[in-house]
């Protein structure tokens, strides 16, 4: 749409954030009168458009004069630069607004982003339409907020009978309050965390769970691309513990166990840890789990999750007394939201510095921007929906993010230091973005940040997803797994499992990846259990197991 409807501005473009908390919008009361019984600031009266006076109180008013005409004002309001999100409030009342042909077709406020030229912004999410049908004859206060998209100099008011068939809709006391970005994240973290609060409301918080007896595990810290002991402990190497000084390097090599994100009992967890740890030879574990199975809102949970939690709290004891470590997974989708913020609370202030926790903070971030995967804001609808599972399919509509960086801050305020894993963005394959500028920032006592990255045979150019960033920093292969039969997306056809099995295994051993193997379950595939006796599948288990008690393979193509 590119044709443009006569307008007064409220304000100069482009004007500072100065008086950030100044009304953008010039006689928003509309008590400061114009030209032939108008308003100043705003469009003269016309037909079905009026600013009438009562009780001394002049307000505007859209009246429809034709059934299913569009009856509308058009009044731009100026966006100052820097501008990241608006704060929006205002008064209205109805009468006899009755609906058109259509559902949508009633009073409303329109409102669309333009850019300087007073022309359409590409790509932009524009703010939902405030609605009212039917009567309702005294003053209702409504308020609202939105993000502003980049290239936005200018918010668009259109109050509107929308092809009603009639009706009468009058407004009064605009107010639009401009925040810059620093003040819009803060006030969408503070949205998005009272929203966490009030949904776990009456859950009792944890405290700092002592360090069990035995513990063998040292705390690792990132050195470079590598992680490195802290001090002297024992650590599992290829099924055999041995025994490591401070900065010897760590190179961890295991499983991912699931169920419990889909189960707030599991299945078979601690006969997988046990297994995995002493017949497969692993010296880490990723521990997949779910934030309302932690908090007790699951089906069938009675307990608040207490025992969801002592199954955690059991599997991560076993393995530090083995000198194998555990990645607490998120096991979630997206985007960091508040109540991701809110499992790290009690999840960080439970294990704080037990030497053989890691903390991954959201497993298969995508359909967002490396910007909001870091700083978080609120997201429109995701941008790709290619190559998913159906658990895949949470968090695809719209969804306010605190971003990756305020997962980790929460972290550290609760007092843990324990190494932390960051998946990237395209279900956690891609992490070009950290070479871009987008890397998270750890406090000075961190034990640092390990990137996460997922790789199954229907990702391609390994070189740019994951492989460049090792060359700087640790990469955690937290899932990765092949199988015979291709998934829906592959149209049919997938790459042979005993080619592509061992070159993905010599490309983890070659550049030293640490890794968890997908999955260590017989029905969540690609499997490498055939059944629960624990016999490894051909095509994948195999190759797992075998390179878990030290066999080298060769890289022969890479993706």
């Amino acid at each position: 749409m590119t044709k443009h409807l006569p307008f007064t501005l409220s304000l100069v473009a482009g004007a500072a954030l100065c008086h950030a908390q100044n009304n953008l919008v010039a006689n928003g009361d509309f008590e400061a009168p114009g030209d032939n019984n108008g308003a100043l600031h705003w469009p003269a009266p016309k037909d079905g458009i009026s600013y009438p006076v009562e009780d001394g109180n002049r307000f505007l008013r859209v009246t429809q004069t034709e059934a299913g005409k569009n009856t509308m004002m058009y009044h731009p309001v100026a966006i100052p630069k820097g501008t990241g999100g608006l704060k929006m409030s205002f008064r209205a009342r109805w009468k006899d607004v009755e609906r058109g042909e259509q559902s949508w077709f009633d009073a409303r406020i329109m409102m669309v982003f333009k850019d300087a030229n007073h022309g359409d912004v590409p790509g932009a999410k524009q703010p939902g339409a405030p609605n009212f049908h039917g009567t309702n004859n005294e003053w209702q206060a409504r308020e609202l907020k939105f993000a502003v998209p980049e290239g936005a100099a200018f918010l668009a008011l259109m109050p509107a009978l929308f092809h009603a068939k009639r009706g009468t809709l009058e407004l009064d006391d605009f107010n639009i309050i401009a925040l810059d970005a620093a003040a819009w994240q803060a006030d969408e973290l503070a949205t998005a965390r009272a929203k966490a609060a009030e949904e776990f409301a009456g859950f009792v918080w944890s405290e700092l769970m002592p360090l069990p007896e035995g513990v063998k595990t040292p705390p690792l810290k990132v050195q470079g691309n590598r992680l490195v002991a802290m001090r002297e402990g024992v650590v599992r190497f290829f099924g055999k513990p041995e025994n490591v000084k401070a900065g010897d390097e760590i190179w961890l090599q295991g499983v991912a166990i699931a169920s419990m994100e889909w189960s707030a009992g599991g299945e078979n967890i601690l006969k997988s840890v046990d297994h995995s740890i002493n017949v497969w030879g692993v010296n880490i574990i990723r521990l997949g789990v779910k934030a309302n199975f932690w908090f007790g809102y699951g089906p069938w949970q009675s307990d608040k999750g207490k025992k969801y939690r002592e199954l955690v709290d059991q599997a991560v004891t076993i393995a530090q007394q083995s000198g194998v470590y555990v990645v607490i997974d998120l096991h979630e989708y997206r985007a960091a939201s508040g109540r991701h913020a809110e499992f790290w609370r009690d999840v960080a202030t439970r294990y704080a510095n037990h030497p053989g926790v890691i903390f991954g903070l959201l497993n298969e971030p995508h359909g967002i921007s490396w910007k909001e995967w870091r700083d978080g804001g609120e997201l429109g609808e995701a941008r790709e929906k290619v190559g998913v599972f159906m658990e895949n399919q949470e968090n695809l509509g719209a969804v306010e993010s605190v971003g990756m960086q305020y997962l980790l801050d929460v972290v550290r305020r609760a007092g843990a230091r324990n190494l932390v894993s960051a998946g990237g963005l395209d279900w956690a394959y891609d992490l070009s973005g950290i070479l871009e500028g987008f890397a998270l920032t750890d406090t000075a006592d961190g034990q640092g940040v390990m990137y996460e990255t997922h790789v199954y045979p229907w990702k391609s150019n390994w070189q740019k997803a994951f492989l460049d960033a090792a060359e700087k920093h640790p990469i955690l292969v937290g899932e990765v797994g092949c199988m015979v039969e291709p998934m829906p997306w592959q149209n049919g056809v997938t790459e042979d499992p005993y080619i592509w099995a061992p070159d993905m295994i010599g490309a983890m051993q070659k550049h030293r990846l640490n890794y968890t193997a997908w999955c260590f379950h017989p029905s969540s595939s690609p499997c490498l259990l055939k059944n629960w006796d624990y016999e490894p599948t051909p095509y994948w288990g195999d190759f797992v197991m075998r390179a878990l008690k030290g066999e080298q393979f060769e890289m022969k193509k890479q993706r």
